[in-house]
């Protein structure tokens, strides 16, 4: 207690003189701490959106959904006899054609006289939606050159356009992958025609319960008096999964990006704390002459130290605050749903739980260093820097930090897998770095003997006692590294989507094609002129039940695959394997085979769930469960867009279940507007979806993650550039000294100038480059092996960081020359 008291006395004078050495050590914290804190409040904000608008967003409280038909009379009598309100929904994609035969395909939605129940639907002029009327989204009407009053034909029908649809309650935002919304009343679904055996529609109830009944027991309920129905029940608590787990993927991946930027801030934190200790190395000297103790020279810089860490936290989380109101705003468009904005106790207290580790594994060490230089030895050691190493139970402590860090990331990650890969790769890099300063540094110390001063100099400077080459290649380059990286993976995923898919995509996608229209089908597709290739398969919607009979909801996946267990899939029947068939196990059966029902199964999906050969996939269909042995395996060429199937069954009871076909086309680019026209007027009930559409959507999605990704890990370089302008100003007394003593011996400012910036054009080139090959490891491991896409290199992108690497080391080392140069001998020599 004693000690205590006496390092707080000293730290509470120290303090008083200011912060001015402790700087860097404030923004570096605050800058990686409003980073994570952004993130976490956003995503927060999201969730709190879902949770408060949960029944606005699903439609109803209690939403029952089906794709294999629509839901009986008798579901609608059961709620009605509990005393809900209910409204009825069909969902469907269809081509919306116009009077002068210009189309487009829509997301067509069906609605009753109840809809909404929850929310309200604003169009354009207002009103309700009438009998024969249709409202569509602008970008519907703009597409096919129409205005309020004109026709629609959607399938068999014709509608007059009765508006615009301004806001649409249950709508999550997303790209139109699949075409814009047109909106019909359900009465008038019938007369398009669009609803045949086997269509690719979704049939949903929404529900509203009466008051008292709480949502989960509803729901219970009407599974216990359904069972095995194959429908999806929902509670508005769970409105929208897909956006949940599109936030918690999005918000983890920035995280990690926000972490790096904390992490290259710690390097700035120990940067900082050991710059401040030698600014007061005298002082620290004096107390040890004076019979101080290490332990309160441990203590009063410690409580100094967490003080101002304490400080740059609270600035990081202010910060953060703000930026999360930026945030939303500035990415209104792009998020799923919009935050509900308010402080949540919870990300803010993780980011301040990681400021503060992050200061404590960065700051224990030089703390510790300096309690163990003897009094004699300070006064020197900004000339002769000593070997001193703190003592084992610091030592211990500044790892316990650093496992406390990483375990923290683990436990907060989404994707375990992913978090540990990210805390090894981010050890891994230091190491890296740490070894690319140690080559530098005996390489330059291998050139000593070069004759052009200027030159000599500044390879001297990389090696010399008290060098900040390691700091500099560590701090810069981590950064740089990450950004590399992020530019690497938006590059190939872009590149594969805007150049190699549509080489190997086909041209059109077709659905709903009826059994007895499949052969005109082929027959009006192949009479086009610039048609190539057809191909047709019958397809089913199924729904995996359970997997060697544990429920699905049960079964133990990887992350990975576990989205194949959601929702319906598409399943087909084939007596012969299929056009690209790769086996991987097991045998296909024989093409007159009629015994129990086989399938052929994806082998990605059976690693992760640990299943194969022999073992049971429960599916189903139409209301039925079907067990379906496996009988091979199949190795699935997904990036194709061909036809293909998690789920081929082999021939039997399918076939004669209700079913359609769906086709894909290749012809001619530039006659696709022709071929389109002609199959959807000889077949109004057949949507086509053109590729090339859905690509491009695709790519704006892509472009909105990775604009979100890059600005990310700019706070990296950010944090980077913190700690490599705290570097050049802890060293510019030193850099002062030299150009004093070597303007006194007759150097010139050119050649002092010279020199510096072969030192810093070294430091900036080395960091770049060892940053391209790091962030280049980073981005073939991320699209090799976890987004499953081909990798190719991308040699313009690192070519950039390298030099962006340079210039900037140079920028901030000309400064710092500039700087030094300014400094008169005379006053400068006089003083020391």
């Amino acid at each position: 207690m004693k000690t205590l008291g006496l390092a707080w006395r000293f730290a509470r004078r120290d303090l008083r003189g200011g912060v001015k050495g402790l700087r860097i050590v404030l923004a570096c914290l605050a800058l990686g701490v409003a980073a994570i804190t952004a993130v976490g409040t956003l995503r927060a904000g999201v969730e709190a959106g879902i949770t408060a608008d949960g029944a606005r967003i699903l439609g109803g409280e209690v939403e029952v959904a089906s794709q294999q038909g629509a839901l009986p009379p008798a579901l609608a009598d059961w709620i009605t006899a509990r005393g809900a309100r209910i409204s009825r929904i069909t969902q469907m994609r269809a081509m919306a054609v116009a009077p002068d035969g210009e189309r487009t395909l829509v997301e067509l939605k069906a609605v009753d006289e109840a809809y909404p129940l929850f929310g309200a639907l604003q169009l354009d002029p207002p009103g309700m939606l009438m009998p024969g009327e249709v409202v569509v989204e602008r970008i519907v009407a703009d597409r096919l050159g129409i205005a309020p009053g004109a026709t629609i034909r959607l399938g068999d029908a014709t509608f007059r356009l009765r508006g615009v649809i301004l806001a649409e309650p249950d709508k999550v935002a997303s790209p139109a992958i699949f075409g814009p919304r047109a909106m019909i009343p359900l009465a008038d679904l019938p007369a398009t025609g669009l609803i045949q055996p086997g269509s690719l529609a979704n049939w949903e109830m929404r529900i509203a319960l009466p008051e008292g009944t709480t949502r989960q027991a509803f729901a219970n309920e009407l599974r216990a008096a359904f069972p095995q129905n194959g429908w999806r029940i929902r509670t508005a608590d769970a409105a929208a999964p897909s956006v949940n787990r599109f936030v918690d993927r999005a918000a983890f991946f920035l995280t990690l990006a926000s972490l790096t930027a904390l992490l290259v801030g710690g390097i700035g934190v120990a940067t900082g704390v050991r710059s401040w200790l030698d600014q007061r190395a005298r002082t620290i000297a004096t107390l040890r002459c004076l019979g101080a103790g290490p332990g309160v020279i441990f203590t009063t810089y410690l409580m100094q130290v967490l003080a101002l860490a304490c400080l740059g936290i609270a600035i990081g989380l202010a910060a953060g605050f703000g930026l999360t109101m930026l945030g939303a705003w500035a990415l209104a468009d792009a998020l799923p749903i919009p935050p509900r904005m308010g402080v949540y106790p919870v990300p803010l207290a993780l980011a301040a739980v990681y400021g503060l580790l992050t200061a404590l594994a960065f700051a224990l060490w030089p703390l510790g260093r300096a309690m163990e230089i003897p009094g004699a030895a300070l006064f020197r050691d900004a000339l002769q820097p000593s070997g001193a190493r703190p003592r084992i139970a610091l030592v211990a402590a500044t790892v316990a930090a650093g496992l406390a860090l990483a375990a923290l990331i683990i436990a907060t990650a989404e994707n375990r897998f992913f978090a540990i890969s990210f805390v090894g790769g981010a050890v891994g890099t230091l190491l890296v770095f740490r070894l690319g300063a140690f080559a530098l540094m005996r390489g330059a110390r291998a050139f000593r003997g070069v004759r052009r001063p200027a030159l000599r100099l500044g390879l001297a400077n990389l090696h010399r006692p008290g060098a900040p080459t390691p700091l500099i290649l560590v701090s810069l380059g981590i950064g740089l590294t990450t950004l590399a990286a992020v530019a690497l993976i938006e590059g190939n995923l872009r590149r594969q989507i805007a150049e190699q898919l549509p080489d190997a995509a086909p041209n059109f996608y077709f659905i709903d094609i009826q059994s007895d229209q499949a052969r005109d089908f082929d027959r009006v597709a192949a009479a086009q002129p610039t048609v190539s290739e057809i191909k047709r398969v019958p397809s089913l919607r199924a729904r995996i039940v359970a997997v060697n009979g544990v429920p699905a909801d049960q079964v133990r996946t990887t992350p990975e695959t576990a989205w194949a267990l959601r929702g319906d899939r598409g399943l087909t029947y084939a007596a012969t394997p299929p056009e690209g068939t790769r086996l991987v196990q097991g045998q296909w059966w024989a093409a007159d085979y009629s015994g129990e029902p086989l399938v052929s199964f994806d082998a990605n999906l059976a690693r992760g769930w640990g299943v194969g050969i022999g073992d049971s996939i429960t599916v189903n269909v139409l209301g039925r469960d079907i067990p379906l042995r496996i009988a091979n395996l199949r190795d699935i060429e997904w990036r194709g867009l061909g036809l293909n199937f998690v789920l081929v069954a082999s021939p039997g009871m399918l076939e004669a279940a209700p079913h359609t076909h769906i086709a894909t086309l290749r012809s001619a680019t530039a006659n696709e507007g022709a071929v389109l026209r002609a199959i959807s007027e000889a077949f109004p009930n057949v949507s086509g979806i053109r590729v090339r559409d859905a690509l491009e959507q695709v790519a704006v999605l892509l472009g909105r993650i990775g604009t979100a990704l890059s600005a990310t890990a700019s706070l990296t370089l950010a944090a980077g550039a913190l700690v490599l302008a705290g570097a050049v100003a802890a060293g510019q007394r030193r850099r002062v000294r030299d150009a004093v003593v070597l303007k006194t011996v007759g150097a010139t400012r050119r050649q002092i100038r010279r020199a510096f910036l072969v030192e810093f054009g070294l430091l900036g080139a080395t960091a770049g480059v060892i940053a391209a090959v790091a962030g280049t490891a980073a981005a073939w491991g991320v699209v090799r092996y976890i987004l499953g896409a081909d990798w190719v290199f991308l040699p313009g992108t690192l070519a950039a960081v390298v030099l962006a690497c340079t210039a900037l080391t140079l920028a901030f080392g000309y400064a710092g020359t500039a700087l030094a140069l300014r400094a008169r001998p005379a006053p400068f020599l006089r003083n020391e």
